[in-house]
């Protein structure tokens, strides 16, 4: 397999994805690429290694150990039933970690990576490394005091002049790569720390570094690396909003190749869904709930991913109405033709065939076989 759409890993907050189904843009747009592109299902991608999960846990103050309660968190962000079919992938599973400590271990070698001396701020009263300035309050436990320290710590020193992101870091042919995220670097510092102090995540201990993990920045890369080993795929594209990409990119440069697979990335943009606008549309035009459906879970998250500055929630009835009229000028058999051309534009990530109304009808008719049902079309809509 060449290219695999993989979910940037959703960050495992307190929120169920019927409550924010815009956190699962990412996730449904792989899901819908993959199964364009013949893929079997990928596991859900979820960022379990966050300070905020680490107070939450401590204010739990439940015998349930940290791994346990990310396990329960994360599993219930689905309603029941509704796990997905190829289950779900956090970013200290066994498969990431392992991979992790391999990448870090010929990073070290290879002289992209170094553990050196740093000059820190630690909190006073728990520990807990605010960083390299000392106006920084401590986000673990709210202190305002921190003491000076030197620590061993994993950095990354990028080579002077090299580029966070380049035009060739994303798949995206026929779209415009955003300027800001391409001059990123600007305002990256030239050594980066690649290790922190949290309760839970990829361990350093076999490096030397007890007490630290890594960056959950770089992990979740890692993350997604894992889960293309898992499929044989060698072209990874890790679905990621703008703010994310800008957020992380730098973290994850020496981690966006490993052997043969390079990672890239595929930019998508907010989905209105917090809108009372849909309901009145659906409403209005009676709309059914299988195309309610449809057009919530597959094609508004395939929209994003050519609308990336974000979907205007005033687009919406007219994305409606685009939608119902692919849905019912789907064929009963998608042609193979048309298929392999939304194949190639899909491995490209060519997103423009989402609003070609032919390339869209016979998309619906393939995800309705993928699915196993062909709803009944719509009797009585204006």
């Amino acid at each position: 397999m060449n290219v695999l759409y993989v979910n940037g890993p959703v960050q495992n907050g307190d929120f169920t994805l019927a409550d924010r189904p815009g956190k699962a843009a990412g996730i449904r747009a792989a899901a819908a690429l993959n199964a364009l592109l013949g893929a079997r299902p990928v596991a859900h991608l979820w960022n379990t290694v966050t300070l905020s999960g680490d107070v939450r846990h401590r204010e739990a103050g439940e015998s349930l150990g940290r791994p346990e309660r990310e396990e329960q968190a994360v599993a219930a962000k689905y309603a029941p039933g509704e796990l997905p079919p190829a289950g779900v992938l956090t970013d200290t599973a066994p498969p990431v970690a392992a991979l992790a400590l391999e990448m870090v271990g010929r990073l070290l070698e290879a002289g992209t990576l170094a553990v050196a001396p740093v000059d820190v701020r630690l909190c006073s009263a728990c520990g807990h490394m605010t960083g390299v300035v000392a106006h920084q309050a401590c986000r673990a436990c709210g202190c305002d005091q921190t003491l000076a320290a030197r620590r061993r710590l994993l950095v990354f020193d990028r080579p002077a002049g090299q580029p966070v992101l380049e035009r060739e870091d994303f798949l995206a042919a026929g779209a415009r790569t955003p300027s800001h995220l391409l001059n990123i670097a600007q305002n990256t510092p030239p050594r980066l720390v690649l290790s922190r102090t949290r309760d839970h995540g990829v361990g350093l201990a076999p490096l030397g570094l007890d007490g630290l993990v890594l960056d959950p920045r770089a992990g979740l890369h890692v993350a997604v690396l894992a889960a293309a080993a898992g499929h044989g795929a060698q072209r990874p594209v890790m679905t990621v909003t703008e703010n994310a990409a800008a957020n992380v990119a730098a973290y994850g440069l020496p981690f966006r190749r490993h052997g043969a697979a390079r990672l890239r990335y595929a930019l998508h943009g907010r989905i209105p869904y917090d809108t009372g606008l849909l309901a009145r549309l659906y409403e209005v035009h009676r709309v059914a709930p299988p195309l309610q459906e449809l057009f919530v879970t597959w094609f508004l998250p395939l929209a994003s991913l050519r609308e990336r500055a974000g979907i205007d929630a005033a687009r919406l009835p007219s994305l409606l109405k685009f939608c119902r009229r692919a849905h019912l000028a789907r064929p009963a058999t998608p042609a193979g033709e048309v298929l392999d051309e939304l194949r190639r534009h899909v491995e490209a990530g060519d997103m423009r065939w989402v609003m070609d109304a032919r390339a869209l009808a016979h998309a619906i008719a393939a995800h309705e076989t993928t699915r196993g049902s062909t709803p009944e079309p719509e009797r009585g809509a204006n």
